[in-house]
């Protein structure tokens, strides 16, 4: 096996879905104003000790989260953790914006992003990749078994077909219905929250305080084709620091790696912020700089302590925390009420 690759920081400091059984799910969508302050859910319960072991996702992902969940409660590793999750929404064909069933390209090839990190830094990450209903656990084998961190495109799929993945059609019956509709018109214009889980992006801390993190879309419905958005871009849709803690980024891609929002969420945190001010920071720096009134992009962060945050442009964005048996949905504090 070929020793993985550490990803290197750009600043020199840098350090099978289970039973429901075991998770109480609540909901709390009344709005912007009921979500919870960061940090709510994240003690431990024991003087000393570290933060209880937590799965955080975008949106309302509670079977991905419990998924997720199920590889903390027996010891597992953070990186297992994320990979379980992620591949839930991959698989779930009524989840038309990640893995089988996303919404195709203009040209009608469904076409699939995934990025993973783990604690010691190390990174993989597939984009363009077409036919494999699981591009996370692709990207785990580029970081595991490559000298890479990123394949694409055919080269991408070749990798995963010699690693024994299955080339399958993710155009479902839903999707192409809905892309030959679209093509009576061909008008592109994403709307914000249209495509309400344009992206999974999964956080988690295990019983070992290390962090590790995953991010899989299909992408934009109808984006030209051989589009790549942040999702896949370790620095851009994703980042960890096992020493600071991680965040992730949903919404239009473009506007999230003019920024490297994710890499920009945890160096705020490495200068002091809270996660929930580092979040609200990486998307002011959107707002100032960048056209917003018509696009969604929501930041999510937890940090080594197990305090959370999350922020959002726009109304509308919510995300799912797991911790102490309790699976939370809440909807995130937005620049725009």
């Amino acid at each position: 096996m070929v020793n993985r690759r550490r990803f290197l920081t750009l600043s020199s400091l840098a350090g099978l879905i289970p039973s429901l059984s075991f998770s109480t799910i609540k909901s709390t969508l009344s709005g912007s104003s009921s979500s919870t302050s960061a940090g709510s859910l994240s003690t431990s319960g024991v003087v000393g000790a570290g933060p209880a072991p937590l799965v955080i996702s975008t949106w309302k992902q509670p079977k991905a989260n419990i998924a997720a969940q199920a590889v903390l409660d027996k010891g597992g590793s953070a990186l297992d953790a994320v990979e379980a999750g992620v591949r839930v929404p991959e698989a779930d064909p009524e989840d038309m914006s990640v893995g089988y069933g996303g919404r195709p390209d203009r040209d009608g090839h469904v076409t699939l992003d995934a990025c993973i990190m783990d604690e010691k830094g190390n990174a993989g990450s597939v984009t363009f990749l077409e036919h494999i209903m699981h591009p996370i656990s692709v990207a785990k084998a580029v970081m595991q078994k490559t000298p890479h961190v990123m394949l694409s495109g055919e080269g991408a799929l070749q990798f995963a077909l010699s690693q024994g993945f299955k080339k399958e059609n993710l155009l479902t019956a839903k999707a192409e219905k809905e892309w030959r509709e679209w093509l009576k018109t061909a008008k592109y214009k994403p709307i914000a929250n249209i495509e309400r889980h344009d992206t999974i992006g999964m956080l988690a801390i295990d019983s070992k305080g290390d962090i590790s993190g995953a991010c899989t879309t299909s992408g934009l419905a109808y984006k030209m084709r051989g589009r790549v958005g942040d999702s896949p871009i370790i620095g851009a849709g994703l980042f960890v620091d096992n020493e600071i803690g991680g965040a992730c980024a949903t919404g239009l891609g473009e506007l999230v790696m003019r920024t490297c929002g994710s890499f920009l969420v945890v160096e705020l945190m490495r200068q002091g912020r809270t996660p929930q001010q580092a979040c609200e920071e990486a998307a002011l720096r959107i707002v100032n700089r960048q056209e917003f009134k018509d696009i969604q992009v929501g930041f999510l962060a937890v940090n080594k302590k197990g305090e959370h945050g999350a922020f959002s442009i726009q109304t509308g964005f919510n995300f799912t925390l797991s911790q102490n048996k309790q699976t939370q949905v809440t909807d995130a504090k937005s620049y725009l009420k």
